[in-house]
């Protein structure tokens, strides 16, 4: 199924879009060129209309066979030079010195009529010199699972990597089990990581880190050539973008469930999209990986680990920043306070609007908190206590019943109400002003694990309705779509019962 929304002007047709790969122009000391290895009888599953729009694509021509035979790898596009970017990283605290796309393959670029850049990349594609002995392919389970993750964070106003279409095929990959192999075909203005300026700073090869320094300043942050500093400008600039990434993770309470270094976007964009989970019941130890056995990702230290992986992109920038070894330390340093100011600004910021309070008071951190603590101790879910409290009365004589009977300790949602409503009544609120201000930023709407375990269920059983209806929703997170009330419901008792590891 093909949606859409509004066209944008000057739709072309695949062949004629302007492709390039300017990664590619890098040099083989960044990549490996490698040649998709095409899925055997592919079928088109989804089609994103909506960002084909914003690429320049018209969206009639994912009903071309010319253009499933291009996704597959069966043919390539003048301009496209597809390669397999190197990388390294620190995977769970420990640095693992060669990485690399393993099932990724960077077909090249698409430049749109208003100047943006959109790499586009076939995950799925098959083996690369980075697969580690791997198939190169991905699972039918995983692929979906991006799929409406990137799409469910575009909509929630998350930076993330968004995805054009998704095949899938009869073709056997093996994981804990046999799968369906699938494709994903996913879209970012770059896919540059953390982690590949880290494998040049530890191989000693810093033409190589300060080749790639200048690449992501001229095509990404061009603004910052002129800095007197640029390298520490772009440092500066990739510090502001994860605080602010990590603050709205914590407001919507995602979980990314893998934050390896090699998995953080230098464009601050939610990368690769693994046991990520949405919490269900307000639990600030959640850990969505099973494979995370330490809790090391655990959501309540996620805004921590951004800041650890920052000090290693940092240690990997220190031969950029300044000749002097110990001014360059002292340089990157100075940036981990600033991390920790932009964060608490941003989410601090967020809770307010969460609560729907239009000023800053002095301990509106504290009553935020105090709400958080009583979803945590009663197990309330996170997203719909937000969501319901647009409904507090503010009145004399109110006694927000509803909201009332869904803790089981009454008396403490009680004192935690009067404090609430005090606070409201300092700043003037007008119940139907603020009411309507919390639900533009208190979502109805997530991607809960149990609705997409029901959507791959029936996709492998050959059913994609359900995948289809969810991109609905999601697009449309804050509004109240009564047709879908069932989707913003408590999740059932099993859901409980599914469990996600890093083959997720």
């Amino acid at each position: 199924m093909i949606t859409s929304s509004a066209p944008v002007a000057r739709l072309h047709p695949l062949e004629t879009l302007e492709f390039t790969n300017s990664y590619a122009r890098l040099g083989p000391a960044f990549h490996s060129p490698v040649a998709p290895t095409p899925l055997s009888d592919p079928h088109l599953i989804s089609f994103n209309a909506d960002l084909a729009g914003q690429l320049g694509l018209d969206p009639a021509e994912a009903g071309r066979p010319g253009f499933l035979a291009w996704l597959n790898g069966e043919h390539r596009l003048p301009g496209s030079e597809p390669v397999a970017m190197l990388y390294a990283g620190h995977q769970f605290g420990h640095y693992v010195p060669q990485l690399g796309d393993g099932r990724a393959i960077i077909l090249g670029e698409i430049c749109t009529d208003h100047g943006e850049r959109w790499e586009l990349q076939s995950k799925g594609a098959g083996p690369t010199p980075y697969s580690r002995n791997g198939d190169g392919r991905a699972v039918l389970r995983s692929t979906l699972r991006e799929y409406l993750c990137s799409e469910a964070m575009h909509a929630l106003g998350v930076p993330t990597t968004r995805a054009l279409c998704m095949a899938g095929s009869n073709e056997e990959v093996y994981r804990e089990r046999i799968e369906r192999g699938a494709l994903l075909l996913r879209a970012a203005p770059s896919h540059v990581r953390f982690g590949s300026f880290e494998v040049f700073y530890y191989r000693n090869q810093f033409p190589q880190l300060q080749l790639l320094a200048d690449y992501v300043i001229t095509h990404h942050y061009p603004q910052l050539q002129q800095a007197d500093n640029p390298c520490l400008a772009l440092y500066q600039e990739v510090v502001e973008r994860t605080a602010r990434l990590l603050a709205q993770w914590q407001l919507i309470g995602f979980a990314h469930g893998v934050m390896n270094t090699d998995n953080m976007s230098i464009l601050g964009l939610t990368l690769d999209y693994g046991p990520f989970g949405f919490m269900d019941t307000y639990d600030p130890g959640f850990v969505c990986n099973h494979s995370d056995h330490a809790g090391r990702y655990a959501f309540d230290r996620q805004p921590d680990i951004g800041l650890w992986n920052l000090s290693c992109l940092g240690q990997a920038l220190l031969p950029l920043l300044d000749e002097n070894a110990e001014a360059a330390a002292e340089l990157a340093t100075a940036q981990f306070e600033r991390y920790r100011d932009i964060f608490t600004a941003h989410y601090e910021a967020g809770l307010r609007a969460k609560l729907g309070l239009q000023t800053a008071g002095t301990h509106d951190l504290e009553l935020a908190q105090e709400f958080l603590a009583l979803l945590a101790d009663d197990g309330r879910d996170h997203t719909l206590s937000f969501r319901r409290l647009a409904m507090f009365d503010s009145g004399d004589n109110a006694d927000n019943r509803d909201l009332r009977d869904q803790f089981i300790n009454r008396e403490a949602f009680d004192a935690w109400s009067a404090r609430y409503r005090d606070r409201l009544r300092r700043e003037n609120s007008d119940d139907a002003v603020r009411r309507a201000a919390m639900n533009r930023v208190n979502p109805r709407y997530i991607l809960r694990n149990y609705l997409a375990q029901q959507a791959i269920e029936q996709a492998e059983a050959g059913d994609y309705s359900e995948l289809e209806r969810l991109l609905q929703i999601l697009r449309r997170p804050f509004d109240e779509q009564p047709e879908h009330a069932a989707y913003a419901a408590e999740p059932p008792d099993w859901s409980r019962s599914i469990t996600l590891s890093c083959s997720s």
